[in-house]
């Protein structure tokens, strides 16, 4: 199949790299897959995504060859370009029309690249403006077009309800996103929507893992947001070293809290226990997972209210997928991965609670080891990218074969 993936930024900046063994599983399967962001900013950080420019079709959100394609793309197909304009301002929000708005030249430049490159369906990721731009070119093409909601992006209330209806299906990647679309008053049902995990690659080899020996090395690699709970996890390290610990914590990740973390650390006097590393690369981060360097990875995420909180986090399916034991808190989509035994869950905004875990698993090899294998399993079962692609494609597939077309 030839498939339109519309992103945020994907293949440029950090934010989507989870993406990319979903992209690269599709393309081993023989499916040809053209990327299209909607908004390319940042650097290339991470190598996996950089090679995947050549798949992709990268142009800024406003420049004169958008602007000249929608223009053609409207004088064309006039009807179908108003019916879909009529579309955006269905929203209450002004603030949310005029985000649209912004994406609607670029939607009527997609159509033009979706049929000049006979693409035979649109997926978008994130169903806020990715979602609009593909609505907007699935309906101007006739095309039948897809999208996978997340978290933050489903809080939006960005024509939910429209998107529900208007796509072939809408994929969410956890059950708390799905009941979260339900709370804002979209009505997901079993026929348009389908709970389909983001997947991750299974290691050929995972080394058996090593207990802690020295100083043990935590890992937190998780941008530096509020949902995220740094504070928590650096208060429940002042915690440990008062008991004796002899624990590191590598934070890797950027974002607009380090400056207050950084003096968090120091106010705690934390010293060499905690390094911030920055922004490190998708690479670096599992080749130290199969050196062993890493004795747990620790995610303190919290939820903020108002439906801010997090999916199921990627970078703790990763670390499962490799024999690394994790602990996290029972927010969001969280306890769907972890439950079980899988990884140890612990209440949000505790850093007490944190400390005991940690604590825990250092000093009891029987539940390290019950972790970890429990963990591998939960991802082989459930997050493995093979079964995620093929539940994507058996979603996709019919409506291909079929020749689905969008009328208006």
């Amino acid at each position: 199949m030839r498939i339109l993936y519309v992103t945020a930024s994907l293949p440029a900046g950090h934010g989507e790299a989870f993406l990319v063994p979903e992209v690269e599983e599709l393309l081993s399967q023989g499916h040809d897959v053209r990327i299209v962001p909607r908004t390319p900013e940042g650097e290339f950080v991470h190598n996996d995504a950089q090679q995947l420019q050549q798949r992709s079709s990268v142009l800024p959100l406003f420049c004169g060859r958008i602007a000249a394609a929608a223009l053609l793309e409207a004088i064309l197909h006039p009807l179908a370009a108003l019916r879909t304009l009529a579309m955006l301002f269905c929203c209450r929000s002004p603030q949310t029309i005029l985000k649209n708005l912004a994406v609607y030249p670029k939607g009527l430049w997609l159509a033009r690249i979706a049929r000049k490159w006979r693409a035979e369906h649109i997926h978008a990721h994130w169903i806020s403006t990715p979602a609009t731009m593909a609505l907007i070119a699935a309906e101007a093409a006739g095309i039948p077009w897809s999208c996978t909601a997340h978290r933050v992006d489903i809080n939006l209330n960005n024509l939910l309800q429209r998107k529900v209806d208007r796509a072939v299906f809408v994929r969410f990647i956890s059950e708390s996103g799905r009941r979260m679309a339900a709370s804002l008053g979209a009505t997901p049902t079993d026929e348009k929507t389908a709970v389909i995990h983001v997947g991750v690659a299974i290691p050929d080899q995972v080394p058996l893992p090593a207990a802690p020996v020295g100083v043990c090395r935590l890992l937190c690699p998780a941008n530096l947001y509020p949902v995220k709970g740094h504070a928590h996890l650096l208060r429940a390290m002042a915690l440990l070293r008062g008991r004796g610990l002899n624990c590191v914590l590598q934070i890797a990740g950027e974002g607009w809290l380090r400056p207050e973390l950084q003096q968090l650390a120091d106010d705690l006097e934390l010293g060499v226990a905690i390094q911030f590393l920055g922004q490190v690369s998708h690479d670096e981060i599992l080749a130290a997972y199969l050196r062993q360097e890493i004795a747990m990875v620790v995610v303190p995420s919290v939820d903020l209210g108002n439906n801010l909180h997090e999916g199921i986090p990627v970078c703790l399916m990763e670390a499962m997928a490799y024999g690394i034991p994790v602990v996290s808190t029972t927010t969001g989509g969280i306890p769907e991965l972890l439950f079980g035994g899988a990884g140890m869950l612990v209440p949000p905004g505790n850093a007490t609670a944190l400390a005991d875990a940690i604590e825990q698993l250092v000093h009891d090899p029987a539940l390290r080891q019950s972790l970890v294998e429990k963990g591998k399993a939960r991802v082989r079962e459930s997050f493995c990218v093979k079964s995620v692609v093929a539940a994507l494609l058996a979603r996709i597939a019919p409506t291909v074969t079929a020749g689905v077309r969008i009328e208006g």
